[in-house]
């Protein structure tokens, strides 16, 4: 159990990262928090998919192989960039240790990563384009990018420096191996919120026709979280490395991306794409696409 306060809000929450347990076995919030973002993302998806050319079925099969492949993605993303917590004393791999996810340790973009790729692999084997199942896909990562940050409430984790913002998070932080109280960003809050505002952008820009070209809106998405995720991880305080450097391996990842996504936005932009050219545009009333 751990209080979190907004004490220039006057709120207060007790938290117990436990959901429930059978027997010796617990569940916890939050992995029931990741689960139900899960959910929520694939549910949206198979709603939306008619405005991608793409079934249910498709969504469906994607979810099957996304899921169990994103986490293993997110762990193996935070071990290569953190490997001393998972070495031995003599330096070999504990193995163990790397496949205790139930101690923590899973990174974002290594999920983004191994999803997309999965993302590829399933495109290819149904014959679909993968830029429009990527650009359905782009709505439910940021689905669950909202939803799983507040797994990070739950655990009084993924906070930023000590701050006097009317918003500050009071938690028992620890600083120099010391555990002591103290009020800084609530960085969990605004990744989460920057993710909403990104989620309805991506929305308006959907349903008012600007869609110009398969993969449009999975670049807006790379742009937008890439700029908001290396923006809020400089105020992180346990940001994962780049090996010996002293970049934040998530900021840079974020920062690039982000850049390399405004430009083949604008080179794409710039040859006029035609909208009528998108795969839900050239296919027929069966599924089955025009010549």
């Amino acid at each position: 159990m751990s209080t979190v306060t907004f004490p220039g809000l006057g709120l207060t929450f007790e938290m117990n990262r436990v959901a429930f347990s059978i027997g010796s076995f617990h569940v916890y919030w939050y992995g029931v928090i990741i689960a139900i973002g899960f959910v929520l993302a694939a549910a949206f998806c198979c709603w939306q998919s008619r405005h991608f050319g793409l079934k249910p079925d498709d969504i469906l099969d994607l979810v099957l192989f996304a899921g169990p492949g994103g986490i293993i993605g997110a762990r193996l993303y935070y071990i290569i960039f953190n490997p001393d917590l998972y070495r031995n004393a003599d330096g070999s791999l504990n193995l163990k240790a790397c496949l205790s996810i139930h101690s923590g340790g899973l990174a974002i973009y290594g999920g983004i990563i191994a999803g997309t790729l999965i993302a590829y692999l399933v495109a290819r084997y149904k014959k679909i384009p993968f830029p429009a199942l990527a650009d359905l896909c782009a709505f439910g990562l940021l689905i669950g990018q909202i939803a799983g940050r507040w797994g990070n409430f739950v655990n009084a984790e993924a906070y930023g420096s000590e701050t006097t913002l009317p918003w500050r998070m009071g938690i028992q932080g620890t600083v120099d191996g010391v555990q002591r109280y103290m009020e800084v960003h609530p960085t969990f809050l605004y990744e989460s919120l920057w993710n909403l505002v990104g989620f309805c952008l991506l929305l308006w820009v959907l349903h008012k026709g600007l869609r110009k070209f398969d993969g449009m809106m999975f670049l807006l998405y790379v742009a937008w979280y890439g700029f908001g995720r290396g923006l809020i991880e400089g105020l992180r305080t346990d940001s994962l490395y780049f090996f010996s450097t002293g970049i934040r391996t998530s900021q840079m990842v974020g920062f690039v991306s982000c850049a390399v996504a405004v430009i083949l936005l604008v080179w794409n932009l710039r040859r006029h794409p035609d909208p009528q050219n998108l795969y839900v545009n050239r296919i027929n009333k069966n599924g089955e696409e025009t010549k």
